[in-house]
């Protein structure tokens, strides 16, 4: 079995090996197996037919979600809540709270959940699929009551630079051990780059979150991609971002500033069907992309992220040892540079996998 980049060791070994000799005693030659870190998602809007935006999700639906994320590499992962109102973000942090105090296992692999909005643009395509009634100026009193909610566990906060007093709150974001990042906007240059100044780390999910026609120069992507302050978020599910796109991106900012996420809702790790996301009735077709019903715009993904590190290999043709960085050891360390909390390997688990060069495909063992 090969250890990738040589950064962990396995305790299943002898679990694997078994699997292995019997597929070999059945006259099969199987890939060759690997074993690394597991992936860190850091925005998650739900698995496994479980909407963690709806008030109705119970803990322990919450819990069964969660619980079933390994089984696409996932060890650890921040359940992303969405703009909504406060009232309804506040039950939705408690359910997330209640959720991790059900299982041991479910809270060492929750450090921490990721709020994107209400403080983002609240123009049509940089708003995305976030209700624009919930769109809300920045109130720190209302920062208080969410983190209030959340138990201090409010560790990932995505807003828009150009909204009022952001600067501000982006530097109180990171004397409060929270990491910023800047999504669904239309700021200017000079505005993403006092986010940075202020203490800004990530782009999330860029390239997304934004208008259909923009500028060809002055435009919130290319400054985010120029400041080496920010790593960056990609959805690499070759929809979100045509492969030519994350081939630029990625070599753009480099391995070491790219991130994966999944932004999955509940129809990752499900059949195509009718799914929900807050307030929303989305759709998923066998084309596993997810859409309102009747309409083109997407709203979330069924992206799973064992398929978006196949992603980043075919698009980029990166290494698998860089493409399992981006989903593992990049976010972890982005993670602890801002929040101050350090994982050791055996927080990160270990994800045992079988990689076929040929096909470029990558499948979950254990």
């Amino acid at each position: 079995m090969k250890l990738l980049a040589s950064h962990y060791r396995t305790a299943r070994k002898v679990a694997v090996d078994r699997r292995e000799k019997a597929l070999r005693s059945n006259g099969t030659i199987p890939a060759p197996l690997i074993c690394g870190p597991g992936f860190f998602d850091l925005q998650c809007n739900g698995f496994a037919g479980v909407d963690f935006n709806h008030p109705e999700t119970t803990p322990d639906r919450l819990a069964t979600a969660l619980s079933a994320l390994p089984r696409t590499g996932v060890t650890q992962v921040l359940p992303t809540i969405i703009t909504a109102d406060p009232e309804r973000l506040e039950t939705l942090l408690r359910n997330l709270v209640a959720a991790r105090a059900l299982d041991p296992q479910v809270a060492r692999a929750v450090p921490g959940f990721h709020l994107e909005g209400p403080w983002i643009s609240p123009h049509d395509g940089a708003r995305g699929a976030h209700p624009r009634a919930h769109v809300l100026p920045l109130d720190r009193a209302l920062w208080r009551r969410l983190q209030r909610a959340a138990g201090g566990l409010i560790r990932l906060v995505t807003l828009a630079p150009e909204v009022r007093g952001a600067i501000p709150f982006i530097r109180q974001l990171r004397a409060e051990g929270v990491l910023p990042a800047i999504g669904h906007t239309l700021a200017t240059a000079a505005q993403i780059s006092a986010a940075a100044d202020a203490g800004a780390l990530l782009s999330t999910h860029l390239g997304n979150g934004c208008p259909q026609m923009l500028h060809r120069h002055h435009n919130p992507i290319y400054p985010q991609l120029a400041d080496d302050r920010l790593t960056v978020s990609l959805i690499a599910d070759g929809v979100h971002l045509p492969s030519e796109v994350l081939r630029a991106f990625s070599r753009a900012k480099g391995i070491t500033r790219t991130v994966l996420v999944t932004d999955a809702m509940a129809a990752a790790g499900a059949p195509p069907g009718r799914f929900t996301l807050g307030d929303l009735t989305l759709e998923v077709g066998r084309d596993r992309i997810v859409r309102q019903p009747g309409e083109q715009q997407f709203a979330g993904s069924a992206l799973t992220m064992d398929a978006a590190v196949e992603t980043l290999v075919r698009a980029t043709g990166a290494p698998l040892a860089d493409a399992w960085d981006a989903a593992a050891r990049n976010p972890r360390r982005l993670f602890a540079l801002a929040t101050r909390q350090q994982f050791p390997a055996q927080a990160a688990g270990t994800v045992v996998a079988r990689w076929d060069p040929q096909k470029e495909k990558l499948s979950v063992v254990l």
